[in-house]
């Protein structure tokens, strides 16, 4: 449900579907919930904006008013509210022609008394979309201090003045469009004698039974006593409330005693309870999980711990950054979401960070993470620039946004931390105006922190709160993306300062909430933005799909660093993967081997919002690159790791077990060249504990060989290979191996003469295979099986098979 729907009444009326836009001398048709963009696509005012460079043509759109009208019948009595969810972001909107609110902020459900500006019969409302572009301008020029912006990130200036999507104005992975629209959608709701505005769902867990306590946020205009009511697990409590006009509140609970628990994906079932609720007439039914979920920052002998306790058992957590699902809310559906989700979990992942620069998501996303076992780090929506918190309105807008969000998603059980920022303390230190007078805009910074920070405690939800992201912990502003000795870290060393991969292991994070490394978009995606003249990694539309300044270039000098230099864009793009996902695995890899130390790696980013050459790991349609295949190896509940000892030279074999009891191991290795047989390099025992990695062995390899192990549990359940080369795959002599892909009844055969490395077939198809991007041995085939098929856009693949050559 959206957060303000009710069951419907002869006079409750909905007002999503076709409305008429004008705008710009253009009148076309519009769906609510949706955007201006996608209406104008579909009236074919204007054409598919991610083709090529036609971005800033575009900026017509964002830079025009538009007004969006309807009508409806209403015969009904009372008090009646207009509720508009989600609307983006500045407009003023009518009803009859009388003005009845002027909405400033894409992040809030705005309930508008409309009941005076109603008549029986056919009225008509308005909602005259102002220039968003055109209103950050004005707030920035009236400002009385300057309040900078990333302009590395945003094409389109000042939007940090905005409560909006940051990502709207552009990023380093981002188109700038700026869309406008409502996205949450629209509905006049009668609400005589009271209005029910959030209900508010805190769970407490003690000695094995779980209290559920609810608040009811109501609205009344006159003093009424109504009926408040809960029902959950065949128990109902109800309560007799006096309440008084204004804003009133109201709290229930019910005990659950022997609760079903909800757990992360990969650690138990997702269980659920249906919550009903209700006072006077107005009433909400909810799905929640009942789960205990705890931030534990306990100092120990390094600094302070970061690790998450899910249910009473700490859970390291495997996921991504979240950013929008698409540019253009209106492709942003529940069933591409969906196939985002699904292949986040496909990949053995149990958390996601949405980002502090896109937008709180529906409650079906939330719903679908918690379906799914995602757990759900959500950042307040604040992103690498400075903030106005001087202005008093504007920091007002920001608590009622706070207060609605913790509420709305307080019934998820994915949600697991409420985070106040992604990267504002860096930004102290980014902008010539706030070096000359960090103490001014650091006060700043505060007040806006502390604001979101009493907001969590007053609604007192049960999952925690942390300042930011990175950050060394509360009130120490010292610096999260070199300290790895407390809180969370952002660690971009690798990528904007182009250090080796090697580099990832100079650190051990406690928590790593953001690293990553870019790649290009498979050769498929790459044509459906471009010309063919356009296909060279130097072309000016290639530059345009890549928003990080040097991006381009970062990639191309780093597969010369590792791998011999391809032949073609299409083995460029391809091999820019098998370095995007080789970064990744040494940077996870070598973390994970360091827990209980680490308790946690979210790369960046997991999805893109269009095509473009970025950190993701699903590139736009929701296609698998190289990394995600990666992913779900490294990320398996128990995996064996090779990492080098740089005291001794010996390479050690790690074996890290996240599941909730010890594992017992049988692991094996073998010396692997290129141009002659393998030989045996140790078989071992080892019984793995959940808590910690635990060294295997330690092994040597020759110059010009890499060592290959597998693994396997008693019972079979947990069983996969890795890898280890000692040196960068082009100083390898790896020769040419014949690779043969054999199909048959949908499955696929892989089988090769010689070693063959990054073994793919179907890169960027829509096919989801058991493996893929894997080590190929001779006399050991390895059988493909399709998993899952995606519906894309895309036209269809050609499944070739590649590997690296020498």
């Amino acid at each position: 449900m959206t957060p303000f729907e009710v069951p419907a009444t002869a006079i409750d009326i909905d007002l999503n579907g076709r409305w008429m836009l004008t705008g710009g001398g253009h009148d076309v048709p519009i769906d609510f919930p949706g955007d201006v963009h996608s209406a104008l696509l579909a009236a074919g005012i204007i054409e598919e904006p991610y083709w090529r460079d036609r971005e800033a043509a575009l900026d017509w759109v964002h830079q025009t008013e538009w007004t969006a009208t309807r009508q409806f019948d209403w015969t009904g009595a009372g008090r009646q509210t207009l509720t508009l969810d989600r609307l983006d972001c500045h407009a003023v909107v009518t009803v009859n022609g009388t003005q009845v609110g002027r909405p400033g902020s894409a992040f809030l459900r705005h309930d508008l008394d409309v009941t005076a500006a109603l008549v029986p019969g056919i009225n008509e409302i308005a909602i005259r979309f102002l220039s968003n572009s055109a209103i950050a301008a004005e707030a920035a020029a009236n400002a009385p201090i300057p309040i900078p912006y990333m302009a590395q990130n945003c094409r389109l200036p000042h939007y940090n003045f905005l409560r909006k999507p940051q990502c709207d104005a552009g990023w380093d992975w981002g188109i700038a469009l700026s869309p406008i629209g409502l996205l949450g959608g629209a509905v006049l709701r009668a609400t005589d004698p009271v209005r029910l505005d959030d209900v508010m769902v805190r769970q407490i867990h003690d000695g094995g039974r779980v209290r559920v306590e609810v608040t009811l946020h109501v609205q009344t205009d006159t003093a009424e006593q109504v009926t408040a009511r809960m029902e959950l697990d065949g128990r109902v409590v109800e309560r007799d409330v006096q309440l008084w006009p204004g804003p009133c509140e109201t709290s229930l609970s019910v005990e659950v005693e022997t609760p079903r628990l909800w757990w992360p994906a990969g650690h138990g079932t997702q269980e659920t309870y249906d919550l009903q609720v209700s006072i006077g007439d107005q009433s909400r039914t909810l799905r929640i999980g009942l789960r205990e979920v705890e931030l534990v920052t306990d100092a120990d002998e390094i600094g302070h711990r970061f690790a998450f306790r899910i249910n009473g058992r700490e859970i390291f957590m495997k996921g991504a950054n979240w950013i929008p699902a698409d540019a253009l809310p209106g492709r942003a559906t529940p069933e591409a979401t969906a196939d985002l989700l699904d292949s986040a979990v496909g990949a053995g992942m149990n958390m996601i960070r949405v980002w502090g620069g896109g937008r709180y998501e529906d409650d079906w996303f939330y719903e679908m993470c918690s379906e799914r076992g995602l757990m759900v780090w959500q950042d307040f929506m604040f992103a690498c620039n400075l903030y106005p918190s001087n202005d008093r309105a504007w920091l007002d807008l920001v608590r009622a946004e706070a207060r609605q969000q913790v509420r709305r998603l307080s019934a998820h059980p994915c949600m697991a931390l409420w985070c106040g920022d992604n990267e504002l303390v860096g930004a102290l230190k980014w902008f010539p105006e706030a070096a000359a007078n960090r103490d001014r805009y650091l006060a700043m910074y505060d007040r806006l922190n502390h604001a979101l920070e009493e907001v969590v405690q007053d609604a007192g939800p049960d999952v925690p709160f942390w300042p930011s992201s990175p950050s060394v912990g509360p009130l120490d502003f010292g610096d999260g993306w070199h300290d790895d000795t407390s809180g969370d870290m952002h660690f971009w060393d690798v990528w904007h300062s182009a250090k080796d991969f090697e580099h990832y292991r100079s650190v051990r994070p406690r928590f790593c909430s953001e690293f990553g490394f870019q790649s290009f978009p498979s050769a498929r995606l790459t044509e459906t933005f471009t010309l063919p003249s356009d296909r060279n990694v130097s072309s000016r539309v290639m530059d345009v799909h890549q928003r990080n300044d040097g991006g381009n270039a970062r990639i191309v000098e780093t597969i010369a660093r590792y791998f011999r230099f391809p032949d073609g864009f299409d083995d460029m793009a391809w091999l820019s993967q098998i370095s995007q996902g080789l970064a990744m695995k040494t940077a996870i890899e070598f973390w994970r081997s360091s827990k209980p130390r680490c308790m946690g790696t979210l790369y960046w980013q997991l999805n893109d919002t269009w095509p473009v050459a970025s950190w993701s790991s699903l590139e736009y349609g929701g296609g698998w690159k190289a990394l995600h295949y990666l992913a779900r190896r490294f990320h398996a509940d128990v995996m064996v790791t090779c990492q080098p000892d740089p005291q001794t030279g010996h390479l050690i074999l790690w074996a890290v077990n996240d599941t909730a009891g010890p594992v017992s191991l049988s692991v094996a290795a073998r010396t692997v060249w290129f141009d002659r047989d393998m030989e045996t390099a140790g078989d071992w025992p080892v019984v793995v504990p959940p808590d910690r990695a635990v060294e295997v062995a330690r092994v040597t390899v020759p110059e010009d060989a890499f060592v290959h192990f597998e693994w396997a549990d008693t019972d079979g359940v947990h069983r996969g290979e890795n890898e280890y080369l000692p040196k960068r795959p082009k100083d390898y002599d790896l020769g040419a191996p014949v690779v043969t892909a054999t199909q048959s009844d949908g499955t696929v055969t892989l089988s090769t003469d010689r070693p063959a490395l990054y073994v793919t077939w179907d890169a960027g198809g829509d096919t989801v295979w058991s493996d893929n991007c894997l080590t190929l041995l001779p006399g050991r085939p390895r059988v493909l099986t399709p998993q899952r098929h995606r519906n894309s856009h895309l036209p269809p693949s050609s499944p070739r098979v590649r590997c690296l050559q020498g």
